[in-house]
């Protein structure tokens, strides 16, 4: 048995070798009509309602009429960024005093959940509410601050929190570190601020160094 080749017909080829060149004359024509035409449709979602971190400045007038205006740490992705707060201190209070009554509102503050705008912008505390701040025992350092929860109990992202609240307020020392404590007598610690900390507050404690008495 004898089988022969069947060639195409000339027909079917031209049409296949047409369809390219018409597909791009018809390209050519709707970009002249000022219409561009895409292959995929592209579908990105709403815009962001507010960039991520980042917050409208709050009006001087309104911080001060809420108390004495300071700055708190918060959570922002993987940072702590600072953010404005008010804290009431009696006027006339003596230093030792109102370093306390500081630190507690500064921590009071860092315990509240993030106001609407800026849980938007991504931020958050890892800083539980109920703890407390008192000030020195008797033979601690005249500016210690005793926390009701140890730091060391605390985790890295709230001890981040708080020493570097603690130590860009009134109620830091002179060069801006600050010494913290357990409630029990038991050991102290002067911790600082460092931009690696402010940078990667999960991974990079404040660094610190141990305290004697007195």
């Amino acid at each position: 048995m004898t089988v022969r080749r069947v060639n195409p017909p000339r027909m079917t080829v031209r049409r296949v070798l047409a369809f390219p060149l018409l597909t791009g004359v018809l390209a050519g024509m709707l970009a002249g009509c000022g219409i561009r035409a895409t292959e995929v449709p592209t579908d990105f979602g709403a815009a962001p309602s507010r960039a991520r971190c980042s917050l409208s400045e709050p009006e001087i007038s309104t911080q001060a009429s809420r108390g004495v205006p300071v700055r708190v740490f918060l959570l922002c992705g993987s940072s702590l960024v600072a953010v404005d707060r008010a804290v009431r201190v009696p006027d006339g209070a003596p230093d030792t005093q109102r370093r306390v009554l500081v630190a507690q509102g500064l921590l009071d503050q860092l315990a509240e959940t993030p106001e609407p705008a800026e849980k938007e912008a991504g931020y958050t505390t890892d800083v539980r509410g109920g703890m407390s701040v008192r000030g020195p025992r008797p033979k601690d350092p005249k500016d210690t601050l005793r926390l009701s929860t140890a730091p060391g109990d605390l985790t890295s992202y709230a001890l981040a929190q708080l020493v570097c609240t603690f130590s860009d307020s009134a109620a830091a020392e002179g060069d801006g570190s600050v010494i913290l404590g357990g409630p029990a007598a038991g050991p102290l610690r002067r911790y600082e601020c460092t931009d690696e900390v402010r940078t990667r507050p999960g991974t990079k404690e404040p660094p610190s160094s141990a305290v004697t008495e007195g």
